[in-house]
């Protein structure tokens, strides 16, 4: 499978989320409002969620496996990057990248 497209909507709003991310694969399936969201070791992408009844939140959509959850991030991330205009060094990327990953 592969990314064929990522488009960043930055939020104005304050706050911990930075933007919505709508990511298509194989030019034949998009999955709508991934989030990134600015947390305490740097950005980290969240994926698509709808509360249920009991309060909680659960994802809608998500990578089943670690590998592509970090595929996934990195190329998010390293877009929303290219869209800044000061955007941080590539290390900061590859730094969150290879740290554990946050929940919402």
């Amino acid at each position: 499978m592969e990314i064929t497209d990522i488009r960043i909507r930055k939020t104005a709003a304050e706050g911990r989320l930075l933007a919505y991310v709508a990511v298509t694969f194989d030019n034949c399936f998009v999955v709508h409002n991934i989030k990134i969201i600015d947390g305490q070791s740097g950005p980290f992408v969240a994926m698509p969620s709808r509360r249920t009844k009991t309060g909680e939140y659960k994802d809608v959509a998500h990578p089943i496996n670690l590998a592509f959850r970090r595929v996934l991030q990195g190329e998010i991330l390293r877009e929303y990057e290219r869209e800044q205009s000061d955007a941080p060094e590539a290390d900061t990327i590859d730094a969150v990248l290879h740290a554990p990953l946050e929940r919402e």
